[in-house]
């Protein structure tokens, strides 16, 4: 399976503006820029990144959940996942230094022992968690 999403880019890196589209449609010349991933954070004006790599996180990380908790004889109401993407000074600039997934789930009949252990797998297995293992991933888990 390949996914794929692409970018055009026109300008310098701060006055310049770009473009996303991926083969879905979801993305359909959404915009980015220097304004839309250091400046203004409300996404009127666009993407950026490290928000791409958060939803995808979050995504994933749910998903992977859902499939354990499943695994387990378990299937939730509802996983609410926020994915905290945070950027910090690394070895030549700006990178992305950690990352913190945020868990509220309904999950009739389960135990918290038996959900903290089904979070903490999804946390390290899901595959966008493999990709970005290279940064500390944290995890807030809580059954509601």
């Amino acid at each position: 399976m390949i996914r794929s999403s692409k970018a055009i880019w026109s300008g310098s890196g701060k006055e310049g503006k770009g473009h996303l589209t991926s083969t879905s449609g979801v993305l359909k010349d959404t915009p980015y820029s220097f304004m839309t991933r250091f400046i203004s954070e409300d996404g009127k004006a666009g993407t950026n990144p490290e928000e791409l790599i958060a939803a995808a996180h979050a995504g994933c990380f749910t998903m992977k959940l859902s499939f354990l908790l499943g695994n387990a004889g378990f299937t939730p109401d509802e996983l609410d996942c926020t994915s905290e993407v945070k950027l910090g000074p690394v070895a030549g600039g700006t990178g992305v230094v950690g990352i913190h997934l945020v868990l509220k789930a309904k999950v009739p009949g389960i135990g918290k022992e038996q959900f903290d252990g089904c979070a903490e797998d999804a946390k390290v297995n899901c595959p966008i968690s493999q990709l970005l293992k290279s940064v500390p991933i944290t995890l807030n888990a809580e059954l509601v």
